[in-house]
């Protein structure tokens, strides 16, 4: 009788999970069907059309060139006879990569740095909740809004230079109008965009440190700056390698500062890879060409982040 009864209810269990994971994946599903349809396809489509001439129209007039969108975005020609110097100073893409690694070597540190100080400055301090959201609205403001804002604010006669010339530098120009200044206005409004979301993480990060870590580095005699060294900082290396990921990846996608504030120059100063694909796709009109430019952006930025995982995996083992 016991055999039976187990036999009865063996079916009835199993119907019980397939309805649990049914409903599992019914909740997953719309994610997916997302990530599959305004994802997948269309990077799936851009691998495909890197490889195709294509001017936009008639779709019968896509032409299949090979490799030929590569050898002329990278100038191959020419660069092969005069050298590297002028890929990087004269063509197009090695300009919007010399630009954007420069924007993302300087950026990425600065924002770590000020959101990190802020996170400390900030963590269990007297009025720190009101504090923590005036430096969190700015991610959260409009973009359009801050970048013409600050736009305004370093102008020629505006409140940036009027403040140096007080402090006894002159500077009289516009900084979006001058072409080493200009990629130094869009790092600017990038890093104080972006610090009050990183101090956010990091704060999570500060009020998970073990008390007792610090109370044993007191008593050892440690003071508050060793204290931070070896021990704050170790504690929160997980949380600066994840910060530093997204920003780098971040970084290799900026557009909205760059095509608000400067449109890529003066000249050529502040083009940047997606402001590049940008103008490839929509003003020439050269979707082929843009589609690989694309997929070199995502070579580059999956290379980036497998050496970022690899030496932080390589740090944590030493």
């Amino acid at each position: 009788m016991t055999t039976a009864v187990r036999t009865r209810e063996r079916p009835a269990a199993r119907r019980s999970r397939r309805k649990r994971t049914l409903v599992a994946y019914s909740f997953l599903a719309p994610n997916f069907l997302g990530f599959a349809i305004f994802t997948l396809v269309p990077v799936l489509l851009a691998v495909a059309l890197s490889f195709f001439e294509w001017n936009g129209g008639d779709i019968s007039r896509i032409r299949f060139v090979g490799f030929d969108n590569y050898a002329n975005i990278f100038n191959a020609s020419k660069v092969s006879e005069k050298g590297i110097e002028y890929f990087f100073n004269r063509v197009d893409l090695g300009i919007a990569l010399k630009n954007t690694v420069f924007y993302t070597v300087v950026t990425v540190p600065l924002t770590i740095v000020c959101a990190l100080a802020l996170a400390i400055l900030l963590n269990k301090v007297r009025g720190a909740v009101v504090l923590r959201a005036v430096f969190f609205f700015p991610y959260v403001a409009s973009m359009v809004a801050i970048c013409v804002c600050w736009s305004f604010m370093l102008m020629k006669n505006g409140p940036i230079n009027q403040m140096l010339m007080a402090l006894g530098v002159n500077y009289n120009k516009s900084w979006t109008a001058d072409s080493t200044m200009a990629i130094w206005s869009i790092i600017l409004v990038s890093v104080w965009r972006n610090m009050g979301y990183y101090m956010v993480i990091y704060l999570a990060a500060l009020q998970g440190v073990p008390r007792e870590l610090l109370e044993a580095a007191t008593v050892d005699g440690a003071g508050r700056w060793k204290q931070f060294i070896h021990v704050i900082l170790p504690q929160l290396r997980p949380t600066t390698f994840f910060v530093s990921v997204m920003m780098v990846i971040s970084c290799f996608k900026i557009y909205d500062v760059v095509a608000i504030m400067t449109d890529g120059g003066p000249g050529r100063a502040t083009k940047m890879l997606v402001t590049y694909i940008y103008d490839e796709a929509f003003a020439k009109i050269r979707y082929g060409q843009a589609s690989a430019i694309a997929m070199i952006l995502l070579i580059i930025v999956l290379a980036v982040t497998v050496i970022q995982f690899r030496s932080e995996k390589k740090f944590s083992a030493d």
